[in-house]
C-alpha cells in the first residue's frame, strides 16, 4: 500500500501484515453473517460491529483482531520491512462500522435482504485485503488526502 506524506506525525506504524490478518477474520465472520440463522446472524453482526468501532475509534492496533495478529501471528513471522501508517486501515474501520452499523439496524427492523447487500459489500471488501492485499478503505483514504492537499 502507498503512503501519504502529511504535516501530522504518525506516532507509531503498525504492522502492515495485521490488517490483513484482520480482514480474514472479518471475512469469516462476515460470510457466517450470511449463511447463519437470524438471531445468530444478528450476533455475529453485532460482535463484528463492535470489532469495527473499536477499530475505527481506538485504531486497528487495538481490535481484538489485532490481539490474535500479535500473540498467534506475529511471533511466527519475521519482522516486517517497515511499518504502516496506521490512520488508512483506521479508516477502513470507519467504513466497515458504518456498512455492519447498517446492516445490524436493517437486520434489527427485518430488512434482511437489504441488510445482507450491506455485510456482502463489507464482505467484498475485507476479502480484496484479505486475499489480494487491496484495503479499499485505505486506497479511499489516500485519495481523499491527495485532493484535501490539493
Amino acid at each position: 500500500m502507498s503512503t501519504v506524506t502529511t504535516h501530522h506525525p504518525v506516532s507509531a506504524g503498525i504492522d502492515p501484515r495485521g490488517p490483513r490478518v484482520a480482514a480474514t477474520l472479518t471475512s469469516v465472520v462476515l460470510a457466517l453473517v450470511l449463511v447463519t440463522p437470524h438471531p445468530v446472524a444478528v450476533a455475529l453482526l453485532a460482535a463484528q460491529t463492535v470489532v469495527f468501532a473499536v477499530g475505527a475509534v481506538r485504531g486497528v492496533q487495538h481490535t481484538p483482531y489485532a490481539v490474535v495478529f500479535r500473540t498467534a501471528v506475529r511471533p511466527l513471522l519475521p519482522p516486517p520491512a517497515e511499518p504502516e501508517d496506521p490512520r488508512p486501515p483506521r479508516f477502513a474501520q470507519a467504513l466497515g462500522l458504518a456498512f455492519a452499523g447498517v446492516g445490524l439496524v436493517l437486520l434489527a427492523v427485518g430488512a434482511t435482504a437489504v441488510a445482507l447487500v450491506a455485510v456482502g459489500l463489507a464482505l467484498v471488501a475485507a476479502l480484496l485485503n484479505a486475499v489480494f492485499g487491496l484495503c479499499l478503505g485505505c486506497e479511499m483514504y489516500l485519495i481523499l488526502q491527495r485532493a484535501r492537499a490539493r
